[in-house]
Parts: structure tokens; sequence; C-alpha cells
């Protein structure tokens, strides 16, 4: 197993990629409500920390999803990102979104390339949905934008069917295939098998490898570098792990882990410390209170 270990605790590779989703998965715990200001903060603290890729939300189809019942960060229509981010966009990294498939259509609401501040497409996909999310990938690649592909709810795909979705997302055009713990029901054992999987049909196909973990079982960290150890170069975190359900790999925890000096963890702490606290005590003080059970008589 040793000669799978592609880094050490101490050295660094220059193809590792960090990605920030906290404004998409975290936007499944808060309805996406994210304020302009809190958006704006944010990209610039991953700016300013080395982040390599943010995520800003899903391309939802407006006819599926009611758009007065969710925040802007649900459908990333192109004039209302722009309006929030485009005075102070940095070439150093790359904005991304993510497109379910059944819940978007990008051939639609998805701009050309040349018409949008987006550089990057995350089509989402569960293993019988695979010749669909290939259709949205070619769209995408088409309109001049990169691709990744994330294959969830991993853990409950047979080997089979596994093996052979692998097969033709490699002979696609998407860049990154993800492996995907949507449950954060994995051992980090699992994941290395898993990940060794995924690197060979990469290998054989040209794609780089991505991880996005849940953190069900306070893994989601461990998982996310001991995937990166075998050779996986897309790393997904979040501010202060938030995400749906328990959450995602913490984006303070990843930071401290990488060694290359590009990434900075000094403004993920300010961050934390000035806007995510704020934003967590806001959602915490709107729960409804818990009903005082009567005592017995």
């Amino acid at each position: 197993m040793s000669d799978m270990i592609k880094g050490t605790m101490i050295s660094y590779r220059p193809d590792i990629k960090v990605l920030d989703a906290t404004i998409r998965d975290g936007g499944l715990v808060n309805n996406f409500e994210f304020t302009d200001d809190f958006v704006r903060k944010l990209y610039l603290t991953n700016v300013r920390a080395g982040v390599d890729v943010m995520e800003i939300g899903y391309l939802a189809d407006p006819e599926l999803f009611e758009e007065s019942k969710f925040g802007k960060w649900k459908f990333c229509h192109e004039d209302a990102i722009q309006k929030v981010l485009i005075n102070i966009l940095d070439p150093k990294m790359q904005l991304a979104v993510m497109a379910d498939v059944g819940r978007a259509n990008v051939a639609r609401d998805l701009p050309d390339k040349k018409d949008s501040i987006l550089d990057m497409v995350r089509i989402a996909t569960y293993i019988n949905t695979i010749p669909a999310a290939i259709d949205m990938i070619e769209t995408c690649t088409k309109k001049g934008y990169h691709t990744t592909v994330n294959i969830m709810a991993v853990s409950k795909a047979q080997e089979s069917e596994l093996e052979e979705a692998l097969e033709m997302l490699g002979k696609s055009s998407v860049e990154v295939i993800y492996l995907v713990d949507s449950y954060g029901s994995l051992y980090p054992l699992q994941m290395r098998q898993l990940a060794q999987r995924y690197l060979e049909a990469g290998e054989k196909y040209g794609k780089k490898i991505g991880i996005h973990a849940h953190n069900n079982q306070q893994l989601a960290f461990a998982n996310t570098t001991e995937c990166a150890m075998m050779g996986v170069s897309y790393l997904d975190a979040t501010m202060a792990a938030m995400g749906r359900g328990a959450g995602n790999c913490a984006m303070e925890l990843l930071m401290g882990f990488l060694k290359n000096p590009k990434y900075d963890i000094k403004p993920v702490l300010r961050f934390l410390q000035d806007e995510m606290q704020k934003l967590l005590r806001a959602m915490y003080d709107e729960l409804p209170a818990p009903k005082s059970k009567k005592k017995k008589q």
C-alpha cells in the first residue's frame, strides 16, 4: 500500500487545488440567504488565502424552483453575480457553479463563457444518470467552461456500476472526476480504496480526481487528507465546515494541513472570527425555542 502514497506530511504537490464550497453547500443550510457583503468578503478571503476555486452556488432551473423562496445563490443568474463580484474579480481564482442533473438547464440558462464571469461548471449526478451528466458536460465544454463531475452517493453504488461510470466519464470531455461521500459514511481505508480506483481511471484517460467529503462521522478532514496523500488533486472544503447535514471538510483544518506556501490560513481564521460567527449566531437565533415539558403533578 505504501507505494501508492503520493504525498507526505512535510512535502507538497503543486497539482493540489483547493475549492471553497461554502456558498453552494452551505446554502443548503440557510436557504442560500447570504448577503452580498458576506459573499464579497468571502471572495476576498479566498483570494488572500490562496484558494484556487470558489463555488458560488447552484445553477438551478427557475421552472422547477420558485425563485422567491430562495436566495439568489440558488440560481446564480449572470447579472446577479456580476453585480456582486464584478468589481473585485481576481484572475488568480476561478469561479464555479454546480448544476444538478435533472434540476438545471445548462443549454438554456448558462451563457457562453465569453459573456460570463464564471469559469467552471460542476455537474452533480447519481450513478444512474451518467448519460445525462455527460450530455450536460459536453454542453458546458462547448460553451467554453472548465468542467468537473461529482458522482454522488458513491457509497451506495455497485462496483460494476462505478467501473462503467468511470469508463464513460473518462471518454467524455470532463476535466475532473470527483469522489463524493454524500452521506459521510466512509472510513479512511474505504476512501483510500475508492481513491485508487478513481486515480487509475484518471491516469488512463488523463483526468484529475477530486474529493468532496461530508462530516457525519467527523471524518471529512481525515478522508480529504487521506485522498490528497493518495494523489487526489482537487480538495473541497467550506468555512467552519458549513454544509448539508453534518457539514463538510473544514477549510481552516485543510489550510492548516497543506504545506504549499501559496496557502495562507490567517485570512481564513479572520473570516471565521469576523463573519462566520455572526452568520451562525444569527441562524441559531432564528431557530424556534424548544417547548418546555410540563412537570407531572
